[in-house]
């Protein structure tokens, strides 16, 4: 298992890729909010069109597409802070093999849950890569303390667990928030974590 292909190691190289996705996902905010605004039906993740028309780069565009500005920074400053941390630790290639596949999975595993709930809804953003992010941190951080909403501390593996079990029942809810895919962020991203880092992360949150 140590020498097969999933657990192959990249030579560290550190080139601030989090700064470039940062640059991307405004990009492509400013041509479909300003410029072109049905690309959003293309970019983003339409399981109808990924069904009947076969978009099947929607797996990977959507999470770099934004509903509003609002949702976009939010988004960015979260990428921001926890993709340097993770991309300082593990290197600019396995952070990007990482965000992509988390980010990948979560919207495969979503368009499954919207193909059998509603086939016209429009998924955007890269929340599911940021969870996942977000997880990964918390492995490599233990100990670090994230501030919610700027003011109450709170412990990174806690605030993994807590936000779990808020994105799986709050996905039961419906809503415009794809809380199933920010569980499947932190799902996939736990399994990537165990499966190629071959960590398990409850052992580093025990010790």
């Amino acid at each position: 298992m140590g020498n097969s292909i999933l657990n192959r190691k990249f030579r560290y190289t550190y080139s601030n890729l989090t700064v470039s996705l940062i640059v991307i996902n405004f990009a492509v905010f400013a041509f479909t909010a300003f410029l072109f605004p049905r690309l959003e039906y293309y970019l983003g993740l339409v399981p109808a069109y990924i069904y009947y028309k076969h978009y099947y780069w929607q797996f990977f565009t959507y999470m770099f597409t934004h509903s509003g500005i609002s949702h976009l920074i939010f988004n960015m400053l979260a990428l921001y802070i926890f993709g340097t941390a993770v991309e300082h630790r593990l290197g600019s290639r396995e952070f990007l093999l990482y965000y992509l596949t988390v980010g990948f999975l979560s919207g495969l595993a979503s368009y499954g849950v919207y193909y059998l709930t509603n086939t016209n809804v429009v998924l955007v953003g890269a929340s599911g890569a940021i969870y996942g992010l977000l997880i990964m941190f918390a492995v490599l951080y233990p100990n670090a303390l994230i501030y919610v909403f700027g003011i109450i501390p709170v412990r990174a593996p806690l605030l993994v667990v807590i936000y779990f079990f808020i994105s799986f029942f709050s996905g039961f809810r419906g809503g415009s928030v794809a809380h199933f895919t920010h569980m499947f962020g932190l799902v996939f991203g736990f399994l990537y974590i165990i499966i190629r880092l071959k960590i398990n992360p409850f052992n580093v949150w025990k010790r």
